[in-house]
């Protein structure tokens, strides 16, 4: 048995109360699905700015009903005081994903993102520090990386930052330093690196790489890639980040007030992942016939992105079970599924818009 398997038989033997926010978003509802299925009691903090309720009602199809009884939904916002301290309530262990991601979202409103990811984080962790939780675990950012240029990216070595989002992820852990220093209320950070999965939103204008090429690939749209296609980046599949939280969440006093790589230690290029999401829709009966379109890099980016994950294995044990292409095999069914499910969505408003159209004439 190794050492995530003993935390999650620790777990189940004896069930905790957590507290997800962001629990309706991609990496929030799949943390709330594992805690479910691990029979643990679950708060989940969320405005659906960036989540959705399909996503939780997806986890509840997924869970037993007594599972799903041990989930209480909070509908609320980060940069409300009072919803983060109702929701820390009682909590023993704090998954905070609550975010606005995206760098592009970042540089066309720093203003909101700033607020969310700034003042929202703040809040969290005074309200966990008033309530005396015993383990604050936050999402992190490689963007925290910046201009860096050394690879693969180690914890203690970073530069400056490219964009607003990167500023604030990097406020985010100089806040958990002081509080650290100041209340003795130790966080871990997890630095996330391109995490990718099922319930990751495919549409919208600052969809992930991943989802984003899937879904045009199966509408047989052509893809863009920003740049030569010689970017590249260490994508990492949900269920490792899902390990990893676990893993934080229940280390030991010595590991905590630190950041650690949540990634595989892979580098793979834009055009390696065109040709694998490639041969894995052909694998699943999807031949997509189209070569890429070249556009501009995009602002804010970096070229290169690869972890060092030696400090998590060290500290945490973490031990990621999924590399890139083993992760796009087990997400691609459901990106399948939730693509039909779009396209049958898309066809019944159509026929209804038809309707309507026929009966005003």
């Amino acid at each position: 048995m190794n050492h995530f398997e003993n935390i999650q038989a620790q777990l189940r033997s004896h069930p905790r109360k957590w507290l997800v926010t962001g629990c309706a978003g991609f990496i929030g509802s799949n943390l709330l699905e594992t805690l479910l299925k691990l029979d643990q009691e679950v708060v989940g903090l969320d405005n659906f700015a960036t989540g959705y309720q399909r996503n939780l009602d997806e986890v509840r199809g997924l869970v037993s009903a007594k599972q799903w009884a041990g989930f209480r939904f909070i509908k609320g916002d980060i940069r409300d005081i009072d919803a983060c301290r109702n929701a820390v309530e009682g909590v023993d262990h704090v998954l905070h994903q609550a975010a606005l991601g995206s760098v592009p979202r970042s540089l066309a409103d720093p203003i909101t993102s700033n607020e969310a990811n700034v003042t929202g984080f703040l809040n969290m962790l005074v309200a966990s520090k008033d309530a005396k939780v015993k383990s604050f675990v936050y999402a992190a950012s490689s963007s925290t990386y910046g201009d860096h240029p050394g690879l693969p990216k180690v914890e203690d070595r970073i530069g400056k930052p490219l964009s607003p989002y990167a500023v604030t992820k990097y406020v985010n852990e100089l806040y958990a330093q002081v509080f650290a220093r100041s209340y003795d209320f130790k966080t871990i950070g997890l630095r996330y690196f391109n995490v990718f999965g099922k319930r990751q939103d495919p549409d919208g204008a600052y969809a992930a790489v991943i989802p984003k090429w899937i879904s045009a690939m199966l509408d047989d749209r052509s893809i863009t890639i920003n740049g030569d296609g010689t970017t590249s980046r260490d994508f990492c599949y949900v269920e490792n980040a899902v390990q990893a939280n676990l893993l934080a969440a229940m280390a030991q006093e010595e590991s905590r007030n630190e950041v650690y790589n949540v990634a595989v230690g892979d580098n793979t290029s834009l055009n390696q992942l065109f040709r694998y999401l490639k041969e894995i829709l052909s694998a699943n009966g999807f031949d997509f016939n189209k070569e890429p379109v070249y556009g501009d890099f995009r602002r804010g980016d970096v070229m290169h992105s690869q972890a060092d994950i030696g400090k998590a294995t060290r500290n945490l044990g973490y031990a990621p079970q999924f590399r890139i292409y083993a992760g796009l095999e087990a997400a691609m069914p459901w990106y399948i599924e939730h693509s039909k499910s779009r396209q049958d969505k898309s066809d019944e408003l159509s026929q209804r818009n038809e309707t309507s159209a026929t009966m005003d004439m």
